[in-house]
C-alpha cells in the first residue's frame, strides 16, 4: 500500500504533468496584452523571478496562487515599475486569512505606456510644419487588470489555489475610432480588448528540510478581440524547486541561526516563446536585510538582476521595503522596482 506521502508526491507530479501538457498545446507564434508579462514584487524580479516556490501571502496572488495559503495574518503589498521608455505601472495585493476555510486575496495593476503624438494617413505630407502626418492630438494607452484569488491547504504539506482576473487594454484613450477594416470599407470599432482569465497553482513541501516543489499556469482564457482581429494572451507556465541552503533548516550548516542562504530555479514556459530558465539567490541576516541577484536564460534583452530588502517589526506590525534593478541591454537600459509590504496581526 502506498503511503500517505507518497501519495501526495504522485498527485503533485500527475498536477504539474497536466498543467504542462495544457500550457505546451496552447503554442502559439504571438499573443497580445504583452503587460501580462510584466511581473510585479521587487523581491521576486530581483531573485531573477526564480519566485514559485517562495511567492506567499499578498505577493502570492501575482505569482503562484497556492502561495497564498500559508498567509496567517493580513497582509498588503504595492509595487512601482519603472518600465521601458515612459511606461510606469503600479501594482496592489491584499491577502486575509479565513481559518479552516483558507486564505482569500486580491489584486489590482495598473499600466500607464506614457503619451503619444497621433498620426493620420489623411495628412502624411512631408512637408507638413507639424511633421508627417502628424495631427497635433496626443493619446495615451493604458491597461489594467483586477483579480481575486482562493487558496487552501488539502494537507499539511500541499496547497492549491485559483485566481480570477478581469484583464483590459485600450490602445486610444479607451475610444472607438473609424478605420478602414478593408479596401473601402469603413467601421466604426474599439481600440480596446478586455478578457477574463484564469491561474491556477500548486505547491508541495517535500518534508526534507526546506526544499519546495511549486507550479503554475497563468492567464488561461479565451482569445481578446482588437477591432476586427483577436489573438490570445500569453500563457504563462512556471515549474519551480527552492530550498534553504544554510540556516535552521537548511541543507547544509543547520547550526547557524542568524543567517539564511535560499536558492531557487524555475522553468519558465510562455506560449510565444521558447521555454526560458530562471535561478535566483538570497542571502538574509537576522531576519533583518536581505540581498538578492539572479539570472534569467534565454531571453533577448533580460539578463542580469539584482536588489536588496530590509524588514522591521515594531508594535506588532510588521513592515518590509524592497529593491529590485534588472538589465535589459545596451537599447533598452534597465528596469527598476520599488515595493512595500505590511502585516498586520
Amino acid at each position: 500500500m502506498i503511503s500517505h506521502c507518497k501519495q501526495q508526491t504522485v498527485l503533485v507530479i500527475s498536477v504539474i504533468l497536466l498543467v504542462f501538457n495544457v500550457s505546451y498545446a496552447q503554442k502559439v507564434g504571438s499573443t497580445s496584452m504583452q503587460f501580462l508579462k510584466v511581473m510585479p514584487c521587487a523581491r521576486a524580479t530581483a531573485l531573477g523571478e526564480a519566485y514559485t516556490v517562495w511567492a506567499t501571502g499578498a505577493e502570492a496572488v501575482f505569482w503562484n496562487p497556492a502561495g497564498l495559503a500559508s498567509v496567517e495574518n493580513l497582509e498588503f503589498s504595492t509595487t512601482y515599475i519603472n518600465w521601458l521608455f515612459d511606461s510606469q505601472q503600479g501594482a496592489l495585493s491584499f491577502a486575509l486569512e479565513l481559518g479552516n476555510l483558507g486564505a482569500l486575496g486580491l489584486q489590482l495593476q495598473y499600466i500607464d505606456f506614457g503619451e503619444f503624438e497621433e498620426t493620420s494617413n489623411e495628412r502624411p505630407y512631408i512637408n507638413d510644419p507639424s511633421g508627417p502626418g502628424l495631427t497635433g492630438e496626443t493619446f495615451r494607452p493604458f491597461s489594467y487588470l483586477i483579480g481575486v484569488t482562493y487558496a487552501r491547504y488539502l494537507t499539511d504539506k500541499f496547497s492549491l489555489g485559483l485566481s480570477m482576473k478581469y484583464a483590459h487594454e485600450s490602445l486610444f484613450n479607451g475610444q472607438r475610432v473609424t478605420a478602414q477594416v478593408r479596401q473601402g470599407v469603413f467601421e466604426e470599432v474599439n481600440t480596446w480588448a478586455n478578457g477574463l482569465l484564469f491561474d491556477f497553482g500548486i505547491r508541495y513541501n517535500t518534508g526534507f528540510r526546506s526544499i519546495f516543489i511549486g507550479s503554475a499556469v497563468q492567464n488561461f482564457g479565451g482569445n481578446v478581440r482588437y477591432a476586427k482581429e483577436s489573438s490570445p494572451v500569453p500563457l504563462l507556465f512556471r515549474f519551480g524547486m527552492g530550498a534553504n541552503v544554510i540556516g535552521s533548516d537548511g541543507l547544509f550548516g543547520s547550526e547557524i541561526r542568524d543567517s539564511r542562504l535560499s536558492i531557487a530555479s524555475d522553468i519558465f514556459h510562455p506560449n510565444d516563446y521558447a521555454q526560458q530558465v530562471h535561478v535566483g539567490m538570497e542571502y538574509e541576516y537576522g531576519e533583518l536585510i536581505a540581498l538578492r541577484a539572479g539570472y534569467k536564460f534565454n531571453y533577448d534583452f533580460d539578463g542580469f538582476t539584482f536588489g536588496a530588502g530590509i524588514q522591521h517589526a515594531f508594535e506588532g506590525l510588521k513592515l518590509s521595503a524592497d529593491y529590485s534593478y534588472g538589465a535589459m541591454g545596451v537599447y533598452l537600459g534597465n528596469v527598476q522596482r520599488i515595493s512595500i509590504g505590511l502585516i498586520i496581526p
